[in-house]
């Protein structure tokens, strides 16, 4: 019995490290029950097998992390989505200028800004374009760009230089992961370095983004964040993650 034990718990470490990306001692500890010399055998383990290979301090997995589209994403977390959403509308002010990242909840935001008006709203995100195209209310200006297919968002040095020329009252920034000590997590550094750019226009910065990605790394590429951002989430963040960004001095609103 504590043999098929141990070896359930393995499949599971193997299947987190998939899921997550990079995986710690210290989650996996917490998650599985176990202490965390007990993890740090398994991941010996398992890094003999050639199951995962071994970070300092956690394990990462050998297969290729798939990225999900966005047209996938859209129904994930929906209720966490809206309540985030809803909580940034609250936000703005109208006569603003407000950017927006690509992504499923800063599209859900999107929905929320048709009843604004003398508002300017840019987008890098196709859905949110869906979403507000036909707002005559509303100023909608589209940053050009080459077009990420998976993310329905434009990057590039197109889409930079009409930053550079651009600044906004409020930017609302979605990510596949975050973490306190490293930033937003994306794919490739193509989006990281868009997302610092993004942020460096903006006088007020939010990160929005669900329970499910906080603290995860899914990928290897960070976006670095400025000195004063908040961080807009819900209830479903695990507490000692959210504790590291409270520590860092980063604003946090569980909405």
């Amino acid at each position: 019995m504590s043999r098929q034990r141990s070896l359930q718990r393995r499949d599971r470490i193997v299947q987190m490290a998939a899921t997550n990306g990079l995986t710690s001692v210290e989650q996996l500890s917490v998650e599985l029950g176990v202490t965390p010399s007990t993890i740090r055998r398994d991941l010996a383990l398992l890094t003999a097998q050639g199951k995962l290979a071994r970070t300092y301090g956690g394990a990462l997995s050998l297969e290729p992390h798939p990225e999900a589209s966005l047209r996938q994403r859209l129904g994930d977390a929906y209720a966490a989505k809206q309540a985030i959403a809803t909580w940034a509308a609250g936000q703005i002010v109208a006569g603003e200028n407000i950017l927006l990242d690509a992504g499923s909840t800063t599209t859900a935001l999107a929905q929320l800004l048709t009843g604004f008006s003398s508002l300017s709203v840019s987008l890098i995100g196709l859905t949110a374009l869906d979403v507000l195209a036909e707002v005559d209310t509303l100023e909608i200006i589209l940053l050009g760009g080459r077009l990420r297919t998976l993310s329905q968002s434009f990057i590039g040095p197109v889409t930079e230089a009409a930053l550079e020329r651009m600044s906004f009252d409020r930017a609302f920034m979605g990510a596949d992961g975050v973490r306190a000590d490293r930033g937003i997590n994306e794919k490739d550094l193509e989006q990281t370095r868009l997302k610092e750019l993004m942020m460096s226009r903006a006088d007020h910065i939010y990160v929005l983004a669900h329970g499910a990605k906080i603290g995860q790394a899914p990928f290897h590429a960070w976006a670095v964040m400025p000195p004063k951002w908040t961080l807009v989430t819900d209830a479903s963040a695990p507490p000692a993650e959210l504790a590291k960004f409270r520590d860092k001095g980063v604003a946090v609103v569980i909405a």
